[in-house]
Parts: C-alpha cells; structure tokens; sequence
C-alpha cells in the first residue's frame, strides 16, 4: 500500500507541462542517441547534464533517465537495419535482427524489440516500485560506519564491470580517488594538491570530467573511424508482430524482463550484460539452436528485453544504497549530487517527491517511448544517413557550451578538453573509464563516512568490526575482492590479470 500511494503521489509530481515536457525530450533524444551509431547514452547523458542545472530536479533527472531507457529502444534500429549497433546493449539484436532484415523482414524485427522493451519496462517498473521501499526500510537505519561499508561495497563492486585487465581496473580507481582529493579537506579547510592554484580549490568540476571522458574523448575515438552504412531500407512495413512471431516470442519476453531485471541489481550487470546473457539463454533453450544468428526472432525479443529490464533493475542500488551499478548510473549518481541530493537509504524518506516523481516519468517514458518507436520509424531510418563529419562539431559545440555554462570558468573550459586528451589515450590503451568515474563519485562520501566513523569511535578503527551490519559490508567487499582476482587468475593463467 505504501508504495501504492508512493507512486500516486509520484503522478502528482510529474503531470504538471514541465515534467511532461522534459520527460518526453528525453525519450526523444534517447531514441535518436540509439539510433545514432557513434554517440551511446553516455556521452549523450554527460553533453546534457549541464542542462539539468536549470530545471526542477524531477524534470532534469527524468529527462537523464529518458534518455538512458529512450537510446536501449533507439539502439535496436541501427543494429537491426544497418548492422552497426546504436550502442553497446544492442550489439546481440544485431546477430539475428540484422539476419531478418535481410531477409525482409525488417518490420517484424523492429515491431518485437519495440515492443518487447515496452513489456520489459513495464515489468520492471512494477518491481522497482515494490521492491524499492522495502530494500531503503532496511538500510534507513545505517550510520556512518554502514555508509562506509556501503561504500567500500560500491566500489569494490565496480571490479565486476571491468572487461579488461583488472590491475588496469584498480590504477583507474586510485585515480579516480586521486581527483577527488584535489581541493578544500572537508574537515580542516586546507587544500590538497591544488598546486596553488586558486581554480582547483572548490576542487575538480564533475561536469568538465564527465564530458571530457565520455564526450570529447568519444569524438576524437570516432574521428579516427569513417563508417560507411548501407541502409538495407528506405520504408519499413509490417511493424505489427504476425501471430507466429508472438508465438515465438513471448516467453522469451517473460524470461529477458525477469533476467534483466535481476541482472540489473547485480553491480556490473547491466543492459549489456542481460542482453548477451538472455541470448545465451534463448539459444540454450531452443529446440533448434542453428537457427540463431540467422533470423531467430527469439534472438531479437529475449536480449531487447533484457536490456530494457536491466534499466530499472540498475536503478534500485543507485537510489536506495547509493550504489551505481555501471557507468549511466554512476553518471546519475553525479547528477544527483550536483542536484544537491544525496541517494542512498534515507533518500526515498526524506526526497519522495524526487523519488516517486522519477519513478513516475519512467512509466510514462515507456509509453512515450513506444509511441515514438513505431509510428516514427521512418524518421529514424532517415536520421541514419546523416554523416558522422556533420555530427561532431555539433556535439563538441554542445560540449564547451556545456561545461562552460555550468559555472561561467574558462578554467573549467581546459579542464574538459583535458579529460578528453586523457581520455583518448587511455582508451587507445584499453583502460576503462567506468571505475574512474565511480570511484571519482563515490570518493567524497567515503572519506566523509570514515572520518565520522573514527570521530564517534572511541576505539579507532575498531568501531568496523563493532557494527554487525559494517562489519558484514566489509567482510563481503573482501571476500568478492579474493573472488574477483582469483578468478581473473584461473581464466588468465600466467597473463595480465
């Protein structure tokens, strides 16, 4: 019943012309950033983050949430018609929807995975609306040495999503806690590696690191690469599943949403995570396994799902823990911290404006989102022939105008541009910006956390092992740390773990 009248309330919120307004742009902006190959929802979400500054926190943070869902939709039209996946949760629609395609089957492939994320999302919803307050009831009695665990768990979580080598993954968080010491200590005023530098005192700008790595880095990566698309239609008909595909199709519907779903708690699962999971299922499921890759409809519903599914999965530990389980989410995470709020366990009690109000835009997102996918999908196919060389310029001048805006610092200026060169470099070098990120976010809180520890402490360091719940926190953050190299070790014998 709470959550009933949680999500009334929510509604409230939300239907004013504003909300609506953004909620709906998002879904728009969404769909064109996954229709878009080069662009991902995360250097869309980075670019558009200064525009939230201006507007209420539910329409800004709405609009951010629109967009992550709104480009898991626009992301299954490039892959399945041109072969180039819009972003990297839609890489498996392409196997078989690209199959389909060829075989002029367009409509149906494009009709199933927009309408398997609308179901998707739904159901997901449901269950985040539920299972959100009870999971916040549990944790709104933590303390400081509970938010210090929760921390240390957060980040010892991001080792799961690095894909790469680990000692790589370990380096990019101890630079992302190195960032976030420059400035004024929290506790005593004094600045730390500001190189007396008076810009660097309030300490390094979240929106100029963001949309350096994941915009102006995205750009230079892009540059290098000239993709040439052959649109395999110029109008696409029979967007309406037939009987058979709904046949074939609903249950791994109902499988991808309650995986994704699942698989979206988990830190470092995750739209692309769920949809190759859900694939691998699918494939291990059919009665005739060879079809796959060759047009299987079942290949496009199940992963679409999931995707989608992962969306709202990954929302409950960022709200109710303050924990972000992949790089959008910690992305978000920032945003709400810029927004002067601070998600964790008493975020649902003492924001449930903000907290049901953006639960809210994404019920309503879903809708917008399939109203927008099918009757549109001419648009879209059509927005595929703009070149990458018309694009950039656009993004980089939505970048400076970005982060400039934010605080009006030319500083801030060369701070992204920056990030980006580093950005680009380590990429080059394979090294994963998502543990930076949440290390970088997650820094602050965790020294704040621990300070307030030791002050209420009369034994040190030993008020961690005197809290059950922050002494569990810890010993399960060691024990996935054990796992993850031990595991890294057994798949990678003798090499870069």
């Amino acid at each position: 019943m709470e959550a009933i009248n949680g999500l009334a309330m929510g509604f409230s919120v939300l239907f004013t012309p504003e909300n609506l307004y953004f909620c709906f742009l998002g879904s728009l902006v969404g769909t064109l950033v996954g229709v878009l190959p080069g662009i991902g929802p995360l250097a869309a979400l980075a670019l558009l983050l200064p525009v939230t500054f201006q507007l209420a926190p539910v329409a800004g943070l709405g609009m951010l949430c629109a967009i992550f869902y709104g480009a898991m939709y626009g992301g299954s039209t490039t892959s399945i018609l041109v072969n180039i996946p819009g972003e990297a949760a839609s890489v498996v629609t392409a196997l078989d929807g690209h199959a389909m395609a060829r075989q002029g089957r367009a409509g149906s492939a494009l009709g199933i995975a927009a309408i398997g994320s609308f179901i998707a999302g739904t159901i997901s919803l449901v269950a985040l609306t539920f299972f959100s307050p009870l999971l916040a009831s549990v944790a709104i009695s933590f303390g400081p040495p509970e938010n210090f665990g929760l921390m240390v768990l957060g980040l010892v979580s991001t080792l799961y999503m690095i894909g790469g080598s680990t000692v790589k993954g370990v380096l990019m968080i101890a630079l992302g806690f190195l960032a976030a010491t420059v400035g004024m200590d929290i506790v005593n005023g004094q600045d730390r590696f500001t190189l007396n530098n008076v810009n660097l005192a309030g300490g390094i700008e979240i929106l100029s690191v963001v949309i350096g790595l994941y915009g102006v880095a995205e750009i230079l990566a892009n540059c290098e690469t000239i993709v040439k698309n052959q649109l395999l239609a110029d109008k696409v008909r029979g967007l309406w599943p037939s009987f058979k595909d709904w046949k074939a199709s609903w249950k791994p519907m109902m499988r991808g949403s309650f995986l994704g779903f699942f698989l979206g708690l988990v830190p470092g699962g995750g739209p692309v995570t769920a949809s190759f999971v859900s694939y691998t299922l699918e494939k291990r499921l059919a009665k005739n396994p060879e079809r796959f890759g060759k047009g299987a409809i079942e290949g496009v519903a199940g992963p679409e799902a999931a995707n989608n599914a992962a969306v709202s999965g990954g929302m409950i530990p960022l709200f109710t823990l303050g924990i972000p389980g992949n790089a959008v989410t910690a992305l978000l995470l920032g945003a709400l911290v810029i927004q002067g709020v601070q998600p964790g366990p008493t975020f649902i009690t003492q924001r449930p404006d903000l907290f049901w109000g953006v639960v809210a835009s994404m019920y309503v997102g879903n809708v917008f989102l399939l109203l927008l996918n099918l009757p549109l999908i001419g648009l879209w196919v059509q927005c595929l022939r703009v070149p990458y060389r018309v694009l950039f310029p656009l993004i980089l001048l939505l970048a400076v105008v970005g982060t400039y805006s934010a605080n009006k610092n030319v500083f801030d200026l060369w701070v992204m541009l920056g990030f980006g060169v580093v950005g680009y470099v380590l990429r080059k070098l394979q090294y994963e910006f998502s543990p930076f990120l949440i290390a970088f976010v997650l820094a602050p809180m965790l020294e704040q956390s621990l300070r307030q520890s030791l002050v209420m402490s009369p034994h040190g360091m030993l008020i961690f092992a005197e809290r059950p719940i922050a002494a569990c926190l810890i010993g399960i953050s060691l024990i996935l740390v054990v796992l993850v190299f031990r595991q890294r070790k057994l798949n990678q014998p003798g090499g870069d773990i």
